[in-house]
């Protein structure tokens, strides 16, 4: 399976694993085992590098001084064979929590001093933990086995490694996030915020060679993580990324050490420190040698997501040189201490993002005067507006805040992205689009209308330093107003036509032919079907076979990067050379939202890239393996992992039967058709049953009874015309009986056929099926665009037309013979000397004549 059916597979087993234990605690018990297993694997891999077999690796003890301090040196630990993770496998019913103790103990014995800021201590969470997985040691052991045994299929090593070790572990800190409540905060900032502050950042370091980044609020270290990689894709030597992360909470600081270990990150890269990043800054150095290892920390790039306006104390602070220039944030709001503090440790061409509450833009008091300094000199790049709700465990609106050292411009970008996200669950969350347009406005320094505007530091000044997005940007919907003319006479206001120019400049003469002016205010639609005159206008045509031809050649283009290159292509940069070509193509179309076409691409790039995976991981020969379909089935009161039938590895077993298969899929479906119209007629002979007959014992409240059907043919006492019915009904059970074992016998045969033709495809046929499943559905998705895009303006002046179709005053005629159809009804009606009275009386409200 892939890594994101496998991280699925993990997330649900553990969620039902974990109980009545906490989501916020039960991840550093899981999380903590899948680290002691990569360490674990890592030394075995190493060893083997080294002349090790599995023949020898029971020799490998702490006696081995040799061996000890080999792996020490180049791995930074040591774990012993009895204390690895595969040995606790191996060791089934036998395995016991002590095992896990003992292993944990001697890990923490033998770190190598010189990387005991990356390992010690790192387990801490963990090892105090473990009584909490049971009442007993055997509930514990039991707990412990049931975990390891959920992530030993984790792969650790391959061309992939930590990709898919990665994607597993951030995987699980989302999920467990999700569903850790307002503690979610103390840990975690979702991936596409992540990314958002990923690419803004990597742009401004694109250029570099050695690259320094600081996160001093790291929570997981997926923040500072993401950071990198978006980097790495400018840099030709990953190596050359150095990881300062600093975390105030012993776990949250253990995972954040985790997480840079397994992904692959040199020790020596790792600097991290466990407390108070307000209290206890930088300069660091360690006690042994203050002199060698002082370091006040001046980085390229400074990440943070710290606790939202957190009481801080401020006493005695006025002379630290964090705060010195700019001011104190007030003790009940950090939110500024903060952000100072990271700006201090930026080199002069340095760059920082930092998330914060909407506050931050407004507030005043030592807020506003800080905020005054830091435009006064020049620091505040851009300002985005994040949705809100978009932060596990809260739904204040928040912002991001870029910020340098030094800038050649004095203006500030303000960019209010709060309307660009989809709903997932409880949370809103931004969507590949909506990331990619924010970015691309940022590293350009766009005013778009509606969304962003660079704002002179004068106009600034005049709002008193106020940044509120929504005084310099509104991104409000215009409220709908109603012409009063149109409303009382009809007609459509030309004001109203005029608010969709964007249309009439790419259809330059599509607006005389849909309407003609009745005076300088108002006109009347010419066509009677609006649609049908819009799709059949030669400028909407012109339109289309323009697209069309501008995408001449891109299914070529595709195959060329994608199937050509497939083992070799670089897949963290492939999605964005392709999007550079899309936009170019699209550079001279009208109407169509570039971002749109993005988001497409972006939603079938996430199943290519997998795929691509699987081929650099396992060569090739991929493409023609299955693998078995394993699921959680009930069996004696046990959930048990079963398997039912079989998946493509890459090759889905749809696009066989769809392609190659296509007269065995059609003679299924044909006998599948069939079974419905069963059901069909089933109904239809029920409905055509008498009162009388419905009594009769073969005829239940739904439907027939069919074990009663044998009998009523028999019996004498049911009329022929009935029987004639009940023999219809007993051929179609028998025919469908019949058909649902030729339907079971049938999918078997295919379902194992398909298994065989994947398993012997020629590569020429692997090659037309990854064009079928990678740029087929890629190309039909982008050629609907200018379909979606002529739908929208036909419901847009539908909508405008039907809005003054009936003037008030059809409706007050309407109305009035309403009333008077009622009033003459009400004559009709019989009743007492008092409902007489009533009814008079509601006929002189509906205006009708009163009759002596």
């Amino acid at each position: 399976m892939n890594k994101q059916q496998l991280a699925a597979k993990i997330w649900e087993s553990a969620n039902k694993m974990r109980s009545k234990i906490e989501a916020n605690e039960y991840k550093d018990y899981i999380l903590g085992f899948i680290f002691y297993k990569f360490l674990s694997e890592k030394e075995v891999k190493y060893l083997k590098e080294n002349d090790w077999t599995d023949e020898y690796l029971p020799d490998l003890t702490e006696e081995d001084s040799e061996t000890v301090e080999s792996v020490q040196k180049n791995l930074g630990y040591f774990i012993s064979y009895d204390n690895l993770f595969s040995t606790w496998l191996s060791k089934g019913r036998d395995f016991s929590v002590q095992d896990v103790r003992d292993a944990l103990s001697a890990f923490s014995r033998l770190i190598n001093t010189t990387h005991k800021k990356v390992f010690e201590g790192v387990f801490d969470t963990l090892q105090t933990g473990l009584s909490k997985l049971g009442d007993s040691s055997a509930s514990q052991s039991k707990a412990i086995s049931d975990l390891i045994h959920l992530i030993k299929d984790i792969p650790m090593d391959g061309k992939q490694d930590y990709d898919v070790l990665g994607f597993i572990y951030e995987y699980l800190i989302s999920m467990f996030a999700a569903n850790a409540g307002k503690k979610a905060g103390e840990f975690y900032t979702p991936h596409e915020v992540s990314l958002l502050m990923s690419e803004i950042v990597a742009d401004h370091l694109k250029d570099r060679n050695e690259i320094k980044i600081y996160d001093p609020t790291s929570g997981s270290g997926s923040l500072l993580i993401n950071i990198g990689k978006s980097v790495a894709k400018f840099i030709d030597n990953e190596n050359n990324i150095k990881y300062y992360a600093q975390e105030l909470k012993q776990n949250t600081y253990n995972l954040t050490r985790m997480n840079l270990v397994m992904r692959g990150i040199l020790p020596d890269n790792i600097v991290t420190r466990n407390g108070d990043t307000l209290e206890d800054d930088w300069p660091y150095f360690d006690e042994n040698d203050p002199i060698g290892t002082y370091d006040p920390l001046y980085v390229d790039a400074v990440v943070s997501n710290p606790p939202y306006s957190q009481a801080w104390n401020p006493t005695d602070k006025e002379t630290d040189p964090r705060y010195a220039r700019f001011g104190l944030a007030p003790k009940g709001k950090a939110d500024y201490a903060f952000l100072l503090h990271d700006l201090f440790h930026l080199k002069s061409d340095g760059i920082m993002t930092i998330v914060l509450p909407h506050g931050v833009l407004f507030r005043g008091g030592e807020e506003g005067e800080i905020r005054k300094n830091l435009i006064e000199q020049n620091h505040i790049d851009a300002i985005i507006g994040l949705p809100a709700n978009i932060f596990f465990g809260t739904g204040i609106p928040t912002i991001i805040m870029v910020l340098k050292q030094k800038r050649s411009n004095t203006d500030v970008l303000i960019v209010d992205a709060s309307k660009g996200f989809i709903k997932v669950g409880k949370n809103n969350k931004l969507r590949a689009s909506d990331i990619k347009r924010i970015v691309d406005v940022v590293t350009k320094r766009e005013s778009v209308q509606k969304f962003s505007k660079v704002v002179s530091r004068d106009e600034i000044r005049k709002n008193d330093y106020n940044l509120n997005i929504p005084r310099y940007v509104d991104s409000s919907e215009a409220a709908e107003s109603w012409d009063i003319y149109a409303s009382m006479f009809g007609g459509l206001p030309l004001s109203e036509i005029d608010e969709l120019k964007e249309y009439w400049i790419a259809f330059p003469e599509l607006r005389n032919a849909l309407f003609e002016n009745t005076s300088s205010a108002y006109c009347n639609l010419r066509v009677e079907n609006i649609k049908k005159a819009i799709n059949e206008h030669s400028d909407v045509c012109s339109f289309e076979n323009k697209y069309r031809d501008v995408f001449s050649g891109f299914d070529e283009y595709l195959y060329d990067e994608l199937i050509e290159k497939m083992t070799a292509l670089n897949i963290s940069k492939a999605e964005a050379t392709l999007s550079a070509n899309i936009f170019e193509r699209l550079k001279d179309i009208p109407l169509v939202d570039k971002y749109e076409a993005y988001q497409l691409l972006d939603d079938d790039w996430t199943k290519i890239a997998v795929d691509l995976e699987i081929i650099q991981t396992e060569g090739f020969e991929a493409t023609k393996r299955v693998d078995p379909n394993m699921v959680i089935k009930k069996k004696d009161g046990k959930e048990q992992e079963v398997q039912e039938g079989w998946v493509g590895r890459i090759i889905p077993f749809d696009l066989i039967q769809d392609t190659l298969l296509a007269d065995d899929r059609a003679a299924l479906k044909t006998k599948e058709n069939r079974l419905s119209e069963i059901a069909s007629e089933y109904e239809e002979l029920f409905d055509s049953l008498t009162e009388e007959e419905k009594e009769g014992d073969y005829a239940g409240e739904d439907g027939f009874v069919n074990a009663e059907i044998k009998k009523a043919l028999k019996s004498d006492s049911v009329e022929p015309e009935t029987k004639e019915k009940l023999r219809k009904v007993a051929a179609l059970a028998t025919e469908e009986k019949e058909l649902k074992a030729a339907i079971k016998k049938d999918a078997g045969l295919l379902e194992g056929k398909t298994k065989e033709t994947i398993e012997n495809l020629s590569d020429e046929q692997v090659i037309d099926l990854l064009k079928d499943k990678w740029i087929t559905p890629l190309i039909q998705s982008l050629m609907k665009l200018p379909d979606s895009i002529v739908n929208e303006l036909v419901s847009k002046l539908e909508a405008l037309t039907k809005k003054y179709e009936t003037t008030f005053a059809e409706v007050e005629t309407q109305i009035s013979e309403t009333e008077k159809v009622l009033s003459a009804m009400i004559d009709d009606l019989e009743g007492s000397e008092f409902d007489k009275l009533g009814l008079s009386e509601f006929k002189k409200m509906l205006g009708g004549v009163q009759n002596d």
